[in-house]
């Protein structure tokens, strides 16, 4: 009955405009990054001496406006661009300063007030006075940030114009849309979902120019009431909004080709985020969820990574519409279950109308939109054990009379990390409320973004200097499943089998397993790890979680700064296994080991029910900055109508089961492998890395192999 209900509410594609086709190809082709360029001008060293550096960065951010490279291409729809080189390297081009990152800012409240309302409410708190100099000045650098995006739009619509008198037909006629369209766009709310994608565009494209990667957030609620309206009043079709929409994500792959650092060419934090409920608790779900559903399917554009809000009253359309997508690939969609974070925000202490509006910082750690300073702190939790394994070479080797006397030192040094992670916090992040001194030195400004984000007018106060609603320094631990399966192995082999004595082993694994390798086999295969739904190994996996919440919830809040923990590694595990030794679960030293929450790599060999089963016997309720769980799976598994099925089936297990974020990759190790050999094949084969989507052939052979070797899990019983 289901399968012939979902069945019934699918719906054929209606095809993008063979125009807005082109112009993604063009995008995808990286012409438009290979193009950009770094800044060849910058403020005048004497003058900007003199200034204090908010002041200095708003006046290169107007500088910027006035000088950065205009492109637009004949047919788009959608104005602006973000042209200069070193916004790809999280810099603010032509300065000294870093770019801010990890953040969702308030791009909701600017469509629905306009810039305008910031004008004013910048001066009014400029006229209530009782502010210190550095207040004084960041507000100033506000608003003369504010007449640096109105100079931009000016010079992109002079630019247009004058394109568009020169050109004949269908492009002339775009350019005069665009023209109109895009004229005072972002002063005041929009009029029409053309206004508001452009506004929308505009308001991220800029700070994007002026090197911040901020992530957009629900795009679906704050654009659907605007396109339910037109599509009321028959200003616009659905087939128009799908195009028009479109736009957005072919200009939002305009740094392809652009200089990649490794990790691949679309690490720029540019989530976005679909459907769940509102403030009210009301679902959002509307016209603007699917098509965007129907744009990444269609143009298969990686570089906004998409993950959806579902939960058990999520409707099988589009649970069946999401497990369409993620069977093409590229892990460009991706889960949360709502059921679970809403309210773990809440039992954090967060109310209940912003925990129901979460988005994430660009990647997929959760926090609050455009009221929120987030980072992270990531550590290693493998390595803890290492040293209490004593593995260095001149390391002291634990003597233990049973396996909870062990457990204890590793607790013990868990603690002892932690408390470091926390004083780290400390120092970095200051209380906001404390007063500031005459001559104290200034963070790196961002004066642009704090522009958009609550309640840094109010407090005449930066958004890295303690202006938002909420500072959060979320401590993040790596490396438990590993850590994990190592204490696993160690109970059975040393303490429950007596295969060894604790010296013994020790130095097997400070060997590298040298002269070991049938045992080193014996033990990868013979033993059931964390993914398999084994009992015993899932409950030290358990444990081991537990371990972590306990200690790390004894600081929550402090100096004023929240510290919701969450577990990740972000891609870590590459770097990390420089430092990382032989493991008890029979891994050498060197070995890019398990993902974020995921069982180490090779070691699930249940399928993805199992692994989901074994992620989800933890509490994440106690977890509230979240954990993802990676899953690759085989194309040809989820092939057919049965296939479609097991993806939504996969679903709704993650969601009954209380998972939190779930990554699905569906690709082949085969063709990843032949596009090592072959790239020129595969420009645009796209793969979920951690928090974002990336082309394949862009990442370098490390990060390469961090996805080839995930468990390839093939959906038994399912096929074409």
């Amino acid at each position: 009955m289901e399968s012939a209900m979902l069945s019934a509410g699918a719906r054929s594609l209606s095809r993008l405009s063979s125009s807005t086709r082109a112009l993604a190809e063009q995008a995808l082709a990286g012409e438009h990054g290979r193009a950009m360029q770094n800044a060849d001008f910058s403020l005048d060293p004497r003058q900007a001496e003199r200034m204090l550096p908010a002041t200095r960065y708003a006046e290169t951010i107007r500088l910027i406006a006035r000088r950065a490279p205009l492109r637009y291409v004949p047919g788009e729809r959608l104005m602006g661009s973000a042209t200069l080189l070193e916004a790809t390297r999280h810099m603010t081009p032509a300065s000294e300063f870093p770019s801010t990152s990890h953040t969702t800012i308030g791009f909701e409240r600017a469509l629905n007030e306009g810039l305008l309302s910031y004008e004013r409410r910048i001066r009014a708190r400029m006229k209530r006075g009782g502010l210190v100099g550095r207040g004084q000045r960041l507000l100033e650098a506000m608003l003369t940030c504010v007449d640096a995006m109105r100079i931009w739009r000016e010079r992109n619509l002079e630019h247009i114009r004058a394109l568009g008198s020169e050109l004949h037909g269908l492009d002339r006629e775009t350019c005069e849309e665009v023209v109109r369209i895009a004229d005072g766009v972002a002063d005041r709310p929009p009029a029409s979902f053309h206004e508001g994608v452009q506004a929308l565009w505009f308001l991220w494209e800029f700070q994007r120019l002026c090197g911040n990667w901020s992530g957009i957030g629900r795009i679906d609620k704050m654009l659907g009431p605007l396109l339910r309206h037109d599509l009321r009043h028959g200003v616009v079709s659905l087939d128009g909004a799908r195009d028009i929409l479109a736009h957005f994500w072919v200009k939002g792959a305009e740094w392809i080709g652009a200089p990649s650092h490794g990790s691949g060419d679309a690490q720029f934090y540019q989530n976005i985020v679909l459907s769940g409920v509102d403030e009210h608790g009301t679902d959002v779900t509307n016209e603007v969820t699917y098509l965007v559903l129907d744009i990444v399917e269609q143009l298969h554009i990686s570089d906004f990574p998409v993950a959806v809000r579902i939960g058990k009253r999520t409707p099988d359309r589009l649970l069946r519409r999401i497990a369409e997508v993620q069977r093409c690939g590229g892990g460009i969609v991706s889960i949360y279950n709502e059921d679970v974070v809403v309210p773990t925000l809440q039992r954090f202490g967060f109310p209940a109308k912003e925990a129901r509006n979460f988005t994430n910082d660009g990647c997929w750690e959760v926090l609050v939109p455009g009221k929120t300073a987030f980072g992270y702190k990531a550590f290693d939790v493998l390595q803890i054990l290492q040293a209490v394994l004593g593995l260095e070479e001149n390391g002291e080797i634990p003597v233990c009379s049973d396996f909870e006397a062990l457990y204890a030192r590793f607790e013990s040094g868990f603690a002892r990390r932690l408390e470091k992670i926390q004083a780290e916090i400390d120092e970095i992040d200051k209380d906001p409320a404390r007063p500031v001194k005459r001559g104290a030195p200034a963070k790196a400004p961002a004066v642009l973004l704090s522009i958009f984000v609550d309640d840094c007018i109010e407090r005449a106060r930066g958004y890295k200097d303690g202006g938002p609603v909420y500072r959060v320094a979320a401590p993040h631990a790596g490396g438990l499943p590993d850590t994990a399966n190592s204490l696993l192995m160690i109970k059975r082999l040393v303490y429950d089998e007596r295969r060894f004595a604790m010296s013994e082993l020790v130095q097997l694994l400070r060997s590298n397993w040298c002269g070991a390798e049938a045992l080193r086999k014996e033990i990868m295969t013979r033993y059931e790890l964390y993914g398999n739904d084994d009992d015993e190994a899932d409950a030290m996996m358990t444990r081991v979680f537990d371990t972590y919440v306990e200690l790390g919830s004894r600081v929550q809040r402090r100096k004023g700064v929240l510290r919701p923990l969450g577990i990740s590694t972000f891609g870590r595990e590459v770097g990390w296994r420089h430092k990382r030794m032989a493991t008890a679960h029979g891994r050498k030293a060197g070995d890019i080991l398990a993902s974020n929450l995921s069982p180490t790599p090779g070691s699930d060999r249940k399928g993805p029910t199992a692994a989901i089963r074994s992620f989800c016997k933890m509490d994440f309720g106690r977890l509230p900055n979240g954990v993802p769980l990676d899953l690759k799976i085989l194309p040809q598994s989820v092939a057919g109508e049965k296939g479609l099925m097991t993806i939504v089936a996969l679903l709704k297990s993650f969601v009954n089961l209380r998972g939190w974020y779930l990554q699905m990759d569906v690709v082949d190790t085969a063709v990843l492998r032949d596009a090592q050999k072959h790239p020129e094949r595969y420009a645009n084969l796209a793969v979920r890395v951690s928090g974002w989507s990336a082309r394949f052939t862009t990442l370098n052979s490390e990060w390469q192999e961090l996805i080839i070797n995930r468990t390839e899990h093939e959906v038994a019983g399912h096929g074409r």
